[in-house]
């Protein structure tokens, strides 16, 4: 490689160490769950977002075990092709009865997942209107649209006002909008009911993101949608991944047989892609069964983030009005949030700094992911170091 090409990523790599913006990996010597070995320490995980402490579990491990004995290591092809096996059509069906939706298309991960939903349903001619504070794989989703000719417009986070002064004056064709049901950085709520509302004022479709929800909210944890009461309606395409509260990986798109028909014929994420492992959908499963089963769990949840809102009352830092396992402590400065997260580390716990761009300019924070697996002790001693960094 020549010197020029080597010196321009040399730089840009500077100018990010520079501005506190670097990153690098952890690596876990362990698996993931409530106490990790991470860097050859071990921490009080409040970085991951198994938020049921189901990744680890052992009925989840030993049906992905069994699985792989029995349907091998991976499937060999895309669905479409060779690969769509026995335990993803059951998974499916799952999903579908789990969620209240026709049917159901799984994915790999839940970036390929969005990537399939807008730019398959929204081309020349048409409009997306996103949140801006959609999740990347939401806004990339947009961007392929945009590059298909489609009109795109961002509306600031939550405005339903501005968001149907958007509608009412578009002429497209097809309206779509798309939004995140649990914001991933702050932890807050769509406001489902009214969006919703909205896409039937407008004849829009109404696309979700539940990454965050599925799991964990509503009745059996059945997502965001069930939390507010909302049915599983025919203009609604749902998202869901299973990497986070469901602790394996890979993720679903819920919508009308007509939807989901129309998105296996036409998204290119989902038609040019190799099927996940038939194992991982054994192992998802099993997952569905502990999810459904989980009250015990998800109140242990909501205990913990309780007793973590109260006892964080009075601290310099700003708490975001955030009823989720996503509970975002905004320090500000990346210097000040980087320091912040080491005090934490060397006091044994494990809570990540977010920075730009994966937040907006000025409000670098940690991200406390609150977990099932969490005692009172482990929020006692997290409350404990805040407090104590605090004073200085």
């Amino acid at each position: 490689m020549s010197a020029t090409l080597d010196q321009r990523l040399t730089q840009e790599l500077a100018e990010l160490a520079a501005a506190d913006l670097g990153r690098h990996h952890r690596l876990l010597e362990s698996p993931c769950s409530r106490v990790v070995t991470v860097d050859g320490r071990q921490r009080v995980n409040f970085a991951s977002n198994d938020y049921l402490g189901l990744a680890a579990h052992p009925a989840i491990t030993r049906a992905l075990a069994d699985g792989a004995l029995t349907w091998g290591a991976g499937s060999g092809a895309a669905h479409l092709v060779s690969g769509h096996l026995q335990p993803h059509a059951a998974l499916a069906e799952r999903l579908a009865e789990f969620t209240g939706f026709a049917r159901v298309l799984t994915f790999a991960t839940g970036y390929l997942a969005n990537l399939a939903v807008t730019p398959t349903l929204a081309g020349r001619g048409d409009a997306v209107f996103a949140d801006k504070l959609n999740h990347a794989s939401l806004i990339d989703a947009m961007q392929l649209a945009k590059a298909n000719g489609a009109t795109t417009q961002r509306y600031p986070h939550a405005d339903l006002a501005a968001l149907e002064r958007l509608l009412a004056a578009s002429p497209a064709r097809t309206k779509l909008i798309v939004s995140d049901t649990v914001f991933s950085m702050d932890g807050d709520l769509a406001p489902l009911p009214a969006l919703h509302a909205l896409a039937e004022r407008y004849d829009a479709w109404l696309v979700l993101d539940d990454a965050h929800g599925f799991g964990v909210l509503g009745p059996q944890g059945r997502g965001s949608l069930a939390h507010f009461g909302l049915p599983a309606a025919p203009r609604i395409l749902l998202m869901g991944t299973l990497g986070k509260a469901a602790g394996v990986g890979g993720a679903f798109v819920a919508g009308s047989a007509l939807a989901i028909d129309y998105l296996r014929n036409k998204a290119r994420s989902y038609i040019f892609t190799t099927a996940a492992p038939p194992a991982v959908a054994c192992a998802l499963s099993a997952s569905l069964d502990l999810i459904a089963t989980g009250d015990a769990l998800r109140a242990n949840l909501f205990a913990r983030i309780a007793q973590l809102r109260d006892g964080l009352a009075g601290l310099p830092w700003h708490l975001p009005a955030s009823l989720t396992a996503i509970q975002p402590l905004i320090v500000g400065d990346n210097t000040a949030a980087l320091a912040l997260a080491r005090q934490l580390w060397e006091k044994g716990l494990w809570v990540p700094a977010i920075r730009p761009p994966t937040v907006p300019q000025g409000t670098a924070r940690l991200r406390i992911s609150v977990s099932a697996a969490h005692t009172e002790a482990d929020i006692s001693a997290l409350l404990g170091a805040l407090r104590e960094a605090a004073t200085g």
